[in-house]
């Protein structure tokens, strides 16, 4: 089994098993809550899952792209679970949840899957379907352009939401399949806050 965690586009936790599926999902689409809910849909996905926190083989993030605040409240999440549980951690890009979900329903052919970076920008990814090993392919992407800059495609989905059962799934089969998992955020822009550099002393 395997705990999912994202909270790029709202907050969804989930319990997946890569045999029996989903176990447990829950999901608050307020994406200013990210922190109030968090805690207590851990609790929740755990006690109807009836999975214990040693039978976890690991835990699953969505690292984005997704804003700065709510993103960082997700992987910190998720992060301090693992080292507290003592389980591996596994980065997921949350468009390539998006994908899997899309594929894996019927859907087929080019997908493009876009998340609004405000200022006249979109944070995209493209897909032409799925791998053998039943992966998304990502064909060029995550990148920020201008909108008329986006590359067409036959059918696109806007990530106003991101489901973690999903997410936990594709990394169950990215875990098997021994391909790589980054947990390095993908924020939508770098925060409005940053350091000052130190001022020179004069002696």
């Amino acid at each position: 089994m395997l705990l999912a965690i994202d909270s790029s586009a709202g907050t969804s936790v989930a319990v997946v098993d890569a045999d029996y599926g989903v176990l447990a999902e829950r999901t608050v689409t307020d994406g200013m809550s990210h922190a109030e809910v968090i805690g207590d849909l851990l609790r929740d996905v755990l006690a109807e899952s009836g999975a214990s926190v040693s039978a976890l083989a690991a835990v699953a993030i969505g690292v984005g792209p997704g804003p700065f605040t709510g993103l960082r409240v997700g992987m910190a999440a998720g992060r301090a679970f693992a080292i507290a549980a003592g389980k591996p951690l596994l980065g997921v890009v949350s468009h390539d949840a998006i994908a899997l979900e899309h594929y894996a329903s019927g859907g087929w052919g080019e997908l493009l899957v876009a998340t609004d970076a405000r200022r006249r920008e979109l944070y995209w990814s493209r897909y032409s379907g799925l791998d053998e090993a039943g992966l998304p392919l990502r064909t060029s992407g995550p990148s920020v352009s201008a909108p008329d800059e986006v590359p067409a495609s036959s059918r696109r989905i806007d990530a106003t939401a991101v489901s973690a059962a999903s997410l936990g799934l594709l990394a169950e089969r990215l875990r098997r399949t021994g391909r790589a998992t980054p947990t390095e955020p993908l924020y939508l822009r770098s925060p409005d806050v940053t350091l000052s550099s130190p001022k020179r002393v004069s002696r």
